[in-house]
């Protein structure tokens, strides 16, 4: 396994490659060109979803595809609207293990490219084509190859929607048929092929019996289990760092969160729930616990007048020593900004990271790389704050005349972020503390 676990994002590291980041080989008035330049570019940071048969709306892939889009790319480079990367890069953490974002040298050399005509250059410094595997394969076993295949496959029953009508949410809950408990090191969410077009989104939850001192920390909100992982556009699971993993009991269940909505033929689904498996016996040293940060505050407040931008805010305490493993924040169409900050014992608060400018058409999960996850104190609260634009401004309001509160449907809001966590003993923390404060010396 590699040293470092996160949510996947669809448009990241999946099936790159190994293609490290692309700088382009630019200086002072050296010609772009696509093959040298651009190329490296979209392998890394957009071929994921630009190609043949994925989720984006055009294939970018060879250099015929891509030229009639250039002006397109352009302006949405420049902008930074794509790739999907919406956090603020000036505050708080700013190293991931998933960041697909372009800098400004890469930024720089697609501008000046497109706006040199877009030339294609020498075709001998085309890097090689990257081998896209089918879209019927688990994406986890082929970016990780020691995973193999699942070790348990968890299927929702079927469901067939209607060629037109409004968005359904479909709740099954379906047994894992485990007899003994086993830990998890990764985890995939696929909806069939066929039924792709129709599933906007697709969260699981476990649902087990859990100890009293877990219950807490394990279960979101009362009566729906645990958050286990999902399937929606930018994100498909969990790879759990090394030594960690999530505790799947015997007898535990897992229940399906699908929405679904009509695309003018009638299609049947099945998604499945892909699960890798530590060798029996193996127990980690840290469980992952998820935890939708705020959702419980939403659902008691979230209020959001006829053409305002509004403010709310949600304090998570953390009763134990933790480190934070992603920051993947949560709202609807209304949807503005997010920010997640700690406020330690002592009162110091400090901004972890700010998403300035949300999309919810990308379900971005930003994963903190192994020396950037922030190791906080026993008693620190974890505060989250949301806005919502419910003005004429935000173009994507269906309309601004509305109240909003909360609710499941794309046109209902809701708010809180989709946080993984480790809980650490006072002495792994003091130790980590210790390294940190120590690589930062060296490094000075």
């Amino acid at each position: 396994m590699k040293t470092y676990g996160f949510v996947l994002a669809a448009t990241v590291l999946i099936l790159t490659g190994g293609i490290g980041p692309a700088t382009a080989q630019t200086t002072g008035t050296d010609a772009v060109t696509f093959a040298r330049d651009i190329a490296p570019i979209l392998q890394r940071s957009c071929q994921a979803c630009h190609r043949s048969g994925s989720m984006a709306p055009m294939s970018l892939v060879t250099y015929q595809e891509v030229r009639p889009w250039a002006r397109a790319i352009r302006e949405k480079v420049a902008e930074r609207s794509m790739p999907p990367w919406h956090i603020d890069k000036t505050v708080g953490i700013r190293d991931f293990a998933n960041d697909i974002s372009l800098n400004d040298t890469e930024i720089d050399a697609v501008v000046r490219w497109v706006d040199a005509g877009a030339p294609l250059g020498n075709p001998a410094d085309m890097p090689p084509p990257i081998e896209w595997p089918a879209d019927d394969i688990w994406r986890l076993a082929a970016e990780y190859e020691e995973l193999g295949e699942p070790d348990l496959v968890v299927r929702s029953t079927p469901w067939t929607q209607p060629a037109e009508g409004q968005d359904q949410w479909y709740q099954p809950v379906v047994e894992t048929g485990l007899t003994e408990d086993h830990w998890v090191k990764a985890l995939e969410v696929r909806p069939s092929l066929q039924g792709r077009p129709i599933v906007h989104h697709a969260v699981t939850y476990l649902m087990q019996e859990e100890s009293p001192e877990d219950f807490e920390a394990a279960v979101d909100v009362p009566g729906t289990g645990s958050y286990f992982t999902e399937f929606a556009v930018g994100k498909i699971g969990d790879v759990f760092r090394e030594n960690t993993g999530k505790l799947l009991k015997a007898g535990s269940r897992i229940r399906y969160d699908l929405h679904y909505h009509s695309v003018g033929e009638e299609i049947t689904d099945s998604t499945e729930l892909g699960i890798w498996l530590y060798p029996k016996g193996y127990v980690p040293k840290y469980r992952v616990y998820a935890q939708a940060m705020g959702v419980r505050q939403a659902m008691e407040t979230l209020d959001i007048p006829p053409g305002q931008v509004t403010e709310h805010e949600a304090f998570v305490p953390l009763r134990f020593p933790a480190r934070l493993e992603n920051f993947q924040p949560h709202m609807h169409i209304r949807g503005k900004s997010m920010a997640m900050e700690a406020i330690y014992p002592n009162g110091r608060t400090e901004m972890l990271n700010y998403v300035d400018k949300f999309d919810f058409n990308w379900h971005v999960n930003y994963v903190y790389a192994d020396h950037s996850a922030p190791i906080l104190p026993a008693g620190t609260v974890i505060k989250i704050t949301a806005w919502h634009d419910n003005s004429t401004g935000n173009r994507a309001n269906p309309d601004p005349t509305q109240w909003v509160g909360w609710g499941q449907r794309s046109y209902d809001d809701m708010y809180h972020a989709h946080v993984n966590v480790v809980y650490l003993t006072d002495e792994d923390y003091e130790q980590i503390v210790a390294e940190r404060a120590a690589a930062t010396d060296n490094d000075e």
